[in-house]
């Protein structure tokens, strides 16, 4: 049995998905505060899974090592900064926790559809959804979209790095997926498109 015959049927479940900077969580709050929906981020299950009471987190440790532990905190959880650096330069690491970590995510969202069931329309934000193939959880898919700049500036404002390292962690996470094909709505999120961003969001709500 799919994963897909186990969500209930009379559900709609939007995956919005989109490069790293595209905007996607600004989508996702509009949405969730305008529309009143439920949104499932895929990144904060991700989030729970790293906290330091999960089994999850001791097997990571044991393969990182406490170098990725933020000493500064009483509850020793994980320093993201430190363990993104590390598998943004090293394709191996990277792709052992995402092999450890996408599994978990898509079981924890399928319980979560299912938990929220009477609820006519999910939102489903998940920024590796081509990549870490969890297209089956959704009944269509929205792609975010903006320009490299646009990326690479809100990259630097948000995460307080350099132009040099915001076009790094674009060029690693580029891709060959067709992303376009496979997706049935495209959004443009620059910043001079805000209004007729909203105003589409609003007529395909």
């Amino acid at each position: 049995m799919s994963y897909k015959d186990n969500l209930p049927d009379t559900q709609k479940r939007i995956g919005l998905t989109g490069n790293i900077a595209s905007g996607k969580s600004t989508i996702a709050e509009y949405i969730a505060n305008t529309k009143n929906l439920k949104v499932l981020n895929a990144d904060n299950y991700s989030k729970k899974f790293l906290n330091s009471r999960s089994e999850t987190y001791e097997k990571i440790i044991n393969y990182f090592g406490n170098d990725i532990v933020d000493q500064s905190s009483t509850s020793e959880r994980i320093n993201f900064k430190s363990l993104k650096k590390i598998i943004f330069n090293n394709e191996r690491k990277k792709k052992w926790i995402e092999n450890t970590l996408h599994p978990l995510i898509k079981r924890k969202m399928i319980e979560d559809c299912k938990k929220y069931k009477d609820n006519k329309l999910l939102i489903l934000e998940i920024p590796l959804l081509f990549e870490a193939k969890f297209e089956s959880l959704c009944t269509e898919i929205w792609l975010i979209k903006c320009s490299r700049e646009n990326q690479i500036q809100r990259l630097i404002n948000r995460d307080k790095i350099s132009r040099e390292d915001a076009e790094k962690i674009i060029n690693i996470q580029s891709n060959s997926i067709k992303k376009e094909e496979k997706s049935q709505i495209i959004l443009e999120n620059n910043e001079q498109d805000k209004i007729e961003l909203f105003k589409k969001i609003d007529e395909l709500i």
